[in-house]
């Protein structure tokens, strides 16, 4: 890259930065990435079965069929694309993420397609699954004892290494383009265009960056569309008490036991003037709806999927008992296999001291009679 040069008076000062390698190298690195959108077909509609009569249909977006198994695949390639856009990855340095997991290993993957290296800075407590396919894709994992310590050692390891902080909840909101391009709400309505209701009633997603919440509901509003954003939040988790009192500085002591959602400040990509309605889900509901889903569908999802089918079917239940028609969309986040020795495991539930058997008998009352018992 050229060096600046010291000027003289009244002249002109031309100062080119765009080195013939480096702008070679960033061509082919975004040709990489916008190739793997281009590779990867959109991700399935799921119908959750309801008894036909209800005039309700729930659905569940699986994105646990993106290339590395989850939602935050979508984030990712925002991400980078981005970054590469920005000037800010640069080839040979290292990409470094705060996260609990699943955009780490998103991340690491896309690191790997452009040679660069990356460090995912993680709380110890991490699943091992999600840490064996970080370091399968050739990364690092560099742990934390404390989840709230991930911003500043991110950043801390960026200015030490001199590479690049991706800062997924500050630049979630920004990185995905909110009014189409086959983003994940232009798809989810593009689905539906053949269902007997084509435009949902409710949207229900999660929070971790906030980022989804706010790409979907910028994207119904700019549509016209009248269906409505919910957002589920786990215990442990900021985002419910800052929208409900309008606090932007609220924090919480501890991390969330769903990995992928829930964070201990209010983060700024969530967009809480978007959306419009949050719910409270205690963790064993959580972990009793990806129990219930199994059961419905065979299919194993992680605790984030359940934070957000426990909300829709709350949804679906108020739409029974006030005899409206209508369809719901929540989301399938990642597969559960990456979770099997937490909310797939008796003992850890024990451990934890979660019991799941009220929470599970709500959602059996549901399905067999319409009714939402408390």
């Amino acid at each position: 890259m050229s060096t600046p040069r010291t000027t003289h008076p009244g002249e002109t000062l031309d100062v080119d930065h765009s080195d013939a390698d480096y702008r070679s190298w960033l061509k082919e690195a975004v040709r990489k990435v916008q190739a793997d959108a281009n590779r990867s077909a959109d991700t399935h509609l799921l119908r959750f079965p309801l008894p036909e009569e209800w005039g309700i249909d729930l659905y569940l977006k699986d994105e646990s069929t993106h290339p590395t198994g989850s939602l935050k695949h979508r984030l990712a390639r925002s991400l980078f694309l981005y970054g590469l856009c920005n000037g800010w990855i640069r080839p040979g340095r290292p990409v470094i993420e705060a996260s609990s997991g699943s955009t780490a290993v998103s991340e690491a993957y896309f690191a790997k397609l452009i040679g660069v290296p990356f460090i995912a800075v993680m709380p110890r407590t991490t699943s091992a699954e999600k840490c064996r396919l970080i370091e399968f894709h050739g990364a690092q994992c560099h742990f934390v004892d404390d989840s709230r310590k991930m911003y500043e050692e991110s950043a801390a390891l960026a200015a030490e290494t001199g590479g690049h902080y991706m800062d997924q909840f500050t630049y979630a909101e920004r990185a995905t383009d909110w009014r189409g391009n086959n983003n994940i709400a232009e798809s989810i309505f593009r689905q539906l265009e053949l269902e007997r209701f084509p435009e949902p009633t409710w949207i229900v997603a999660t929070a971790g960056t906030g980022g989804t919440s706010a790409t979907l509901a910028r994207y119904v509003h700019y549509m016209q569309h009248d269906t409505r954003i919910c957002v589920a939040d786990p215990e442990n988790s900021c985002f419910f008490e800052g929208w409900t009192t309008g606090d932007p500085d609220v924090t919480c002591d501890c991390g969330s036991r769903i990995e992928g959602i829930g964070r201990p400040r209010m983060e700024p990509s969530f967009v809480p003037g978007a959306i419009d309605r949050m719910m409270k889900v205690p963790d064993a509901a959580s972990v009793a709806a990806v129990r219930a889903l199994e059961q419905a569908m065979g299919r194993k999802a992680g605790g984030s999927t359940g934070t957000g089918l426990w909300s829709a079917l709350k949804i679906v239940a108020e739409m029974v008992a006030e005899g409206r028609r209508g369809s719901v969309v929540t989301l399938l986040c990642d597969p559960g296999d990456r979770y099997l020795d937490k909310y797939y495991s008796d003992a850890w539930l024990a451990e934890q001291g979660l019991d799941i058997a009220p929470y599970t008998a709500a959602i059996d009352s549901l399905l067999a009679t319409g009714v939402w018992r408390d």
